[in-house]
């Protein structure tokens, strides 16, 4: 590992001379990219900076010790001691998880699919609520929510919903979110007051940028355009401004009607389109990788139950990671960190005692 670090730390100073040369900062495509590398390369470096200067303290506090009689200076340098022993065990905690291999797609935007399953009328409603959930979250990051497609029922559910989420970061926690969420409540229809279970299933795709490479042949797309339906803006339900694409190769189909636009409405119906077959591209890779499969708590398996919402407990569970909090009203509102964190950690523990053991 030690090896490993040293030599990115001479290429962190390789670096940091090439973008000080004229002819680098002239290039931007250049520029931009070196920009990037010592972005990725910074907190790293920086731990390891520290790290030496850790051992050189307790090289040096040590040595100190030998020759020192004087017993409140002892003192001293024995808690100086303890501390950079301690803080070196940390930073090798910290390097060892910077070191590990990054999702090349974290750093991208996100489109997220929410989707009634089993409860009928409930789950649409519950779709809903976590859609809302969803925006709060984003919205707390300062993130852009941007709504692709939504397919409402009167009494304020939704069948379904596509939308993008636009922030730096966003696929590195939002993919944790992928799999089947299961609420347990009393329904508002309900006269009995028995507890009903519902589900709903959540997707969350990599935005499709210009380093992912997904060709659309114009003879595998249907284009349908047509008036909009449901709760429309000004204009929306009055001309053909809605767009619906069908892929035959794979039979999927993609729907748009939030804008104004038949053009605008198209390109987000491609953009959508292209997270699909991306995603799907994923999910085969994952299969062929049973074991990175296993291992993983974010893109796993997109069938499994990965949280439940028990409201007459006001509990959260995520049976992943196996944590139960009792705050179902701040995580409905948006309050998703200490569950996202978790995960993190969990997914970081997991990849870490599995490079150890190799």
């Amino acid at each position: 590992m030690f090896d490993r670090l040293e030599n990115l730390l001479i290429r962190f100073e390789e670096i940091m001379g090439e973008l000080s040369e004229p002819t680098v900062t002239s290039d931007p495509v250049r520029f931009r990219t070196l920009m990037k590398e010592q972005s990725d390369l910074t907190p790293l470096v920086n731990a390891y900076k520290e790290y030496k200067k850790c051992k050189q303290d307790i090289e040096d506090s040590l040595g100190m010790l030998e020759g020192e009689s004087d017993e409140e200076m002892r003192e001293m340098l024995k808690e100086t001691l303890s501390e950079s022993r301690k803080r070196s065990e940390e930073l090798e905690k910290e390097m060892k998880i910077l070191l590990l291999p990054k999702d090349p797609n974290d750093e991208k935007n996100v489109i997220v699919e929410i989707r009634a399953g089993a409860g009928g009328d409930e789950a649409a409603l519950f779709a809903a609520e976590i859609y809302r959930m969803y925006v709060h979250y984003a919205e707390g990051r300062r993130w852009k929510v941007e709504t692709l497609n939504v397919d409402e029922i009167g009494i304020g559910g939704m069948k379904e919903v596509q939308f993008m989420i636009n922030g730096q970061g966003a696929y590195s926690v939002m993919k944790y979110e992928s799999g089947v969420h299961r609420v347990q409540r009393v329904p508002e229809t309900e006269s009995g007051g028995r507890i009903h279970t519902s589900t709903i299933s959540v997707a969350v795709m990599p935005e499709v940028d210009d380093d992912i490479d997904i060709v659309i042949d114009e003879k595998d797309i249907r284009i349908d355009v047509m008036r909009a339906s449901g709760n429309g803006g000004q204009c929306v339900n009055t001309t053909d401004s809605a767009v619906r694409l069908t892929h035959y190769p794979t039979g999927i189909v993609v729907y748009s009607q939030t804008e104004k636009s038949q053009l605008q409405n198209k390109a987000k119906a491609f953009a959508l389109l292209k997270a699909k077959l991306y995603d799907m591209e994923l999910q085969q890779r994952h299969d062929a990788e049973a074991e990175l499969r296993k291992s993983q708590i974010g893109t796993g398996d997109r069938s499994e139950k990965i949280r439940t919402y028990n409201f007459p407990q006001g509990r959260v569970t995520d049976h992943r990671i196996g944590l139960t909090i009792y705050k179902l009203d701040k995580v409905m509102d948006g309050d998703l960190q200490e569950i996202i964190d978790a995960c993190i950690a969990a997914d970081q523990a997991s990849k870490l005692a599995k490079m150890e053991a190799v």
